[in-house]
């Protein structure tokens, strides 16, 4: 079995790619408002800064900052997935493993992060996430796509309008 190894920085700022089991599924922008829902219940609970996020059909890229004091990651986006989940009828295709363990046949079972390192480090994965819809051909541009703090960011004057899309492929952050 392998020996999945995290690093753990108390208050650090990490990016995630968490993806659904099914990558052609659109269940995320589908039940949106059930997402959103157990995506606040946790930051509620269990605070954290959303500095960037981008919800796509099937996976999310988010740039979040724990509290200082607080290295737990992994339990927020366990919580995050188990009350998305819980929310959703159990129709979903199933292993004979997750059927054993009692899980869900939603996401994947791990997620990728990244600590950000330096300011350089978080606008390359702001950049990213605001551009990922427009990587997956979604939208042209990235002010179309609806799911994204991108809009949040430009109405607070933190993000230009402007800005240019980056579609390097050497920044396939975690997909």
């Amino acid at each position: 079995m392998p020996n999945y190894r995290r690093t753990y920085i108390d208050g650090g700022c990490w990016f995630f790619t968490v993806n659904l089991q099914n990558r052609k599924s659109n269940l995320l922008i589908e039940e949106i408002s059930k997402f959103r829902q157990a995506y606040a219940q946790t930051q509620t609970h269990h605070p954290f800064q959303t500095n960037a996020i981008v919800i796509l059909p099937n996976h999310i890229h988010a740039i979040w900052t724990l509290p200082e004091g607080d290295t737990d990651y992994s339990m927020r986006w366990r919580r995050i997935k188990s009350i998305f989940s819980k929310s959703l009828p159990n129709e979903e295709m199933r292993t004979d493993v997750q059927i054993k363990r009692g899980e869900r046949g939603i996401w994947q079972r791990r997620f990728w992060e990244h600590a950000i390192r330096d300011e350089n480090d978080f606008e390359r994965h702001v950049h990213y996430c605001y551009g990922n819809p427009v990587k997956h051909e979604l939208v042209e541009s990235i002010a179309d796509w609806p799911y994204s703090s991108y809009h949040r960011d430009v109405a607070a004057g933190d993000y230009p309008s402007s800005a240019p899309v980056v579609l390097d492929s050497s920044f396939d952050f975690g997909e």
